[in-house]
């Protein structure tokens, strides 16, 4: 079994339309600050990242289904495990939900590339810090 990271937010106005929904751009915001989140937890950050390996966490892409709207002041909780890895890139799901009903759900591509956008391997310290947090598929 893999573990997760779990991530709490509230919806501020800034997050809203006038109806007071929250904008569909903002999700990825919330899964963003939900994967810094994860990353600090690992005892990391992109600053650390870029500094100490010479690489950066980037989106290859993501694909996004919007269940439910949230609202203003909701409060809402992210989870998010990798579901596979490669050398240099991890899918990691990201579930946004409300109380015990899911909202959005997200498969984001992350690839590890270095200051000229190439991908590079996954730094071993990184990897083995995440492996906890991998589903049982891992591809090479």
């Amino acid at each position: 079994m893999h573990e997760n990271f779990f991530h709490k937010l509230r919806v501020y106005y800034e997050d809203t339309d006038a109806g007071g929904v929250v904008y569909y751009a903002n999700y990825l915001k919330f899964l963003e600050r939900a994967r810094t989140e994860a990353l600090f937890s690992i005892g990391f950050n992109n600053k650390k990242v870029k500094d100490l390996f010479n690489s950066l966490i980037i989106v290859k892409s993501c694909n996004i289904e919007y269940k439910k709207s949230a609202y203003l002041e909701d409060d809402l909780t992210v989870r998010s495990f990798v579901k596979s890895i490669t050398k240099t890139s991890f899918f990691m799901n990201q579930i946004i939900s409300k109380g015990d009903e899911t909202i959005v759900e997200a498969q984001v591509h992350l690839v590890f590339v270095n200051s000229e956008g190439k991908p590079v391997k996954i730094p071993d310290e990184i990897y083995l810090k995440f492996k906890p947090f991998f589903c049982d598929t891992i591809k090479t």
